[in-house]
């Protein structure tokens, strides 16, 4: 901008010109996209927290069975060696798969009445 009388001015955008700041992002989706892709085939079919996955699952069926349970046989019966017998006849689903030792701990403590492990985001 000029102004008479007075020095000119330099209005341009300070920072990165377009060009830069176009190929640092390019750069940075093509880093994404490459750790999306090393996640997925790591891991794949089998999610990342899949431990926690499998207690969570199992400890939730074993508490609504016992919630939903108004003469408290079933509970018994799933303390008596019931949610290995449900896991075994894959009752205990596709999650139940990914660490069948905890998901039966899990429905265990689910059943019988415990407060779940690890619970919250801090533990």
């Amino acid at each position: 901008m000029v102004l008479l009388g007075h020095p000119t001015v330099d209005v341009r955008p300070h920072g990165p010109s377009r060009r830069t700041l176009l190929l640092v992002l390019a750069s940075a989706g093509a880093l994404l996209l490459a750790g999306c892709w090393l996640v997925i085939q790591r891991h794949n079919e089998r999610p990342p927290w899949a431990q926690d996955i499998a207690y969570e699952a199992g400890f939730i069926q074993g508490n609504r069975i016992r919630q939903y349970d108004p003469t408290g046989r079933e509970a018994k019966n799933l303390l008596a060696g019931g949610c290995e017998r449900l896991r075994a006849a894959g009752r205990g689903g596709r999650k139940a798969t990914y660490d069948a030792g905890l998901w039966v701990t899990g429905c265990l403590d689910g059943a019988a009445g415990r407060p779940p492990e690890k619970q919250g985001m801090f533990h």
